[in-house]
C-alpha cells in the first residue's frame, strides 16, 4: 500500500556511484543559493532533469530563469550553453554544420545545442523551422545532419523560456510542440524578504562565481535510472488517469492532454518521490505536479474568458480537486 513506507536506501544500494536522496536535496539548496525563494522551481527544474525530460519557464524578464539554468549547471559540473533564440537564426546555427578545411576536408563543427544544460531564451522569438530542429533534438536525444545521426550528450536538459507577456515578432509554439515539455515552470517576482537578499547579496560580486558541483554526471544518471523503478501502485496509476481523462472529457478544456502527457506525469511523479526519498509515489506528488506537467498542453474551451495562461492552471487545479484520492 502506498501508506506504508519502505526504507528509502533499499534501492540505492544497486549501484555505487547513484545519488543518494540526500545528494539530489544538496542539488536543489545548492541552487536555491543564488535563486532565491524559488524553491518548488528549482525542484520542480530537477525534476525535468533526473526524469530526462525539458523545462519551459514563463516568465517576464528579469525573474532568475537564466540566473536558475547557470547554477543548475554549475551545480552538476556540466557544460552549458545558451543560445539566444531571434528572427533571424538558422538550424545549423544550433545544431552545427560541417565547414571545410584547408586540405579540402569537411569537419563537423558541433552546435551549441550539444551541452548537457542548454538555455533556449526566447524560444518564441525564432521562427518555427528552428523551433522544430531544436524540439526534434530534444525528443530523439540526437540529430540528424547531413544524413549522419549524432548523439547528443548525457545528462541533456533544455531549459526553454518564453515571454508571455510580448507579442510583437514572436512565434508561438503550437501545442504539438509544447507537448515536448514535460513541466511548464513559472518563476513570479520573489517575495518581499527574498528580494531584499537580492538586494543585500548582490552588492559586489557574481552570486554564480562562489558555486560549486555538488553532483557529477555519473551519479546523476545512476539517479535517473533509478527514477524508472520508484513504484506507482494501480490504485495511484488509476488516480493519475483519472486526472488525464477529465481533462479530455471536461467541456471547459477544448484539447485535453495527450498519452505522452500522461506519461510525463508518472516519470515526473516518480522523480519527485526520488528526491524526496522515497521509493513509491504517493498522491500528493500527482497533485502537486499535475499543474505543471498538464496545463501548459490544454487548451480552454473558452479562450477569451480565462484571462491569462495563469487561469488554466487554476482551472485544473479545481476540476483535481473534485477526483477521489485513494488511501
Amino acid at each position: 500500500s502506498m501508506t506504508s513506507p519502505t526504507t528509502t536506501g533499499s534501492s540505492s544500494s544497486s549501484s555505487g556511484s547513484s545519488a543518494a536522496p540526500a545528494d539530489l536535496l544538496r542539488l536543489v539548496d545548492n541552487i536555491e543559493r543564488v535563486v532565491l525563494g524559488k524553491r518548488e522551481a528549482i525542484t520542480w527544474t530537477v525534476v525535468c532533469l533526473l526524469a530526462e525530460g525539458h523545462a519551459l519557464l514563463e516568465d517576464v524578464p528579469g525573474t532568475g530563469k537564466t540566473t536558475l539554468a547557470r547554477a543548475l549547471a554549475k551545480s552538476i559540473d556540466a557544460d552549458f550553453q545558451r543560445i539566444q533564440f531571434t528572427s533571424d537564426l538558422l538550424p545549423s546555427d544550433v545544431l552545427g554544420l560541417s565547414l571545410p578545411q584547408a586540405n579540402g576536408e569537411l569537419v563537423f563543427q558541433p552546435g551549441p545545442l550539444f551541452a548537457n544544460v542548454v538555455l533556449a531564451d526566447e524560444l518564441n522569438r525564432t521562427p518555427p523551422r528552428v523551433q522544430s530542429a531544436l524540439l526534434e533534438a530534444m525528443h530523439e536525444g540526437a540529430v540528424t545532419i547531413e544524413g549522419l545521426r549524432r548523439k547528443l550528450p548525457r545528462p541533456f536538459l533544455v531549459v526553454a523560456t518564453q515571454n508571455p507577456l510580448e507579442f510583437a515578432g514572436t512565434y508561438p509554439l503550437p501545442e504539438s510542440q509544447l507537448d515536448r515539455f514535460l513541466l511548464r515552470i513559472r518563476l513570479g517576482y520573489p517575495d518581499r524578504d527574498a528580494e531584499r537578499e537580492i538586494l543585500e547579496s548582490r552588492r559586489s560580486a557574481d552570486p554564480l562565481a562562489d558555486l560549486s558541483p555538488v553532483i557529477d554526471g555519473a551519479q546523476l544518471r545512476a539517479a535517473s535510472e533509478r527514477v524508472r523503478e520508484i513504484r506507482v501502485t494501480s490504485a495511484l496509476l488509476d488516480y493519475l488517469l483519472a486526472i488525464v481523462r477529465m481533462t479530455r472529457e471536461d467541456p471547459a478544456f477544448a484539447l485535453g492532454a495527450s498519452p505522452r502527457a500522461a506519461l510525463g506525469l508518472r516519470r515526473a511523479c516518480q522523480a519527485l518521490a526520488l528526491i524526496e526519498g522515497r521509493d513509491y509515489c504517493i498522491p500528493d506528488d500527482v497533485q502537486r505536479l499535475a499543474p505543471a506537467a498538464l496545463a501548459h498542453r490544454l487548451i480552454p474551451a473558452e479562450r477569451s474568458g480565462l484571462g491569462g495562461d495563469g487561469a488554466v492552471e487554476d482551472l485544473l487545479s479545481d476540476r483535481i480537486s473534485t477526483i477521489e484520492v485513494p488511501d
